[in-house]
């Protein structure tokens, strides 16, 4: 068995730096998010809570996460102001305090190492269901040096119902780790291509083009359609037909994720 080491060539990885902010309005096409300057992650919950029978602990259950946090921007998306309860009455005509319509959003995350510098890889975070909340905006005396302002929401979500594992709104795609077909594919869905606009995938699309990239993945799927029917992906000798009605995992390996779902792997 090998020994341990630490610091090999190629594996002291960081993150650094935010880009390609992408903005999905409730309808209309994804636009370009210029000027974005941070976007900083902080989900709450997941508090244990613990479980005692005979005066010994037994047990410990973390409760749901949420997921939130904050944009920084110097600028927005004309398309953003209906996000952060702004309505045009007309051509330069604005009232605040209306109804904060929802959104989706991606960006990019540098990933860097000790060999190839921050062009390493990158992972893409896709938000889902976001709802920014009223902040603080402070405007100042014009001063002999230009201070530009800059713009800061906090949002929280609601999350996606993914088959398999628990709710999230927060899905995050690793470049380094992932087919480049797979990765481009995303790519053209998310920044769109020639031949259709930028749009927000949903979890279903996303595991689905993983799938179709690697069907003999060694995991099961069940995929959901509109009707409740299920799709089971996997590999021959783990997924089999016993009659018109009834199929068989032949796994000994199964997670239960306490909502109804489990995960099948075959290690």
């Amino acid at each position: 068995m090998p020994k341990l080491s630490w610091g090999n060539p190629g594996e002291r990885l960081f993150e650094v730096g935010v880009d390609r902010g992408v903005l999905y309005p409730r309808t209309g096409a994804g636009v370009a998010w210029s000027g974005l300057i941070s976007v900083s992650e902080s989900p709450s919950g997941g508090e244990s809570t613990p479980y005692y029978m005979d005066g010994i602990k037994y047990m410990d259950r973390g409760t749901p996460e949420e997921f939130a946090g904050t944009i920084e921007a110097y600028t927005y998306p004309a398309q953003f102001a209906r996000c952060d309860g702004t309505e045009s009455l007309a051509d330069g005509l604005f009232v605040t305090q209306q109804y904060r319509q929802p959104f989706g959003l991606s960006y990019r995350t540098l990933i860097g190492n000790d060999i190839d510098g921050r062009d390493h890889g990158y992972k893409i975070h896709i938000v889902y269901n976001a709802r920014a909340m009223p902040t603080e905006r402070g405007n100042e005396s014009v001063k002999d040096t230009v201070d530009a302002i800059t713009f800061s929401w906090s949002f929280q979500t609601i999350p996606e119902r993914i088959i398999g594992v628990r709710p999230s709104a927060h899905v995050i795609i690793d470049s380094t780790i992932t087919s480049p077909t797979v990765v481009s594919a995303i790519e053209d869905i998310l920044y769109g291509s020639s031949d259709s606009l930028p749009r927000l995938p949903t979890p279903l699309e996303l595991i689905t083009i993983y799938l179709e990239a690697a069907p003999d993945a060694p995991f099961v799927v069940g995929i959901p359609d509109e009707n409740g029917v299920f799709t089971i992906s996997g590999p021959d000798e783990m997924v089999s037909i016993s009659d018109a009605n009834h199929f068989q995992l032949n796994t000994e390996f199964a997670t239960d994720h306490g909502d109804g779902s489990y995960t099948v792997t075959s290690e």
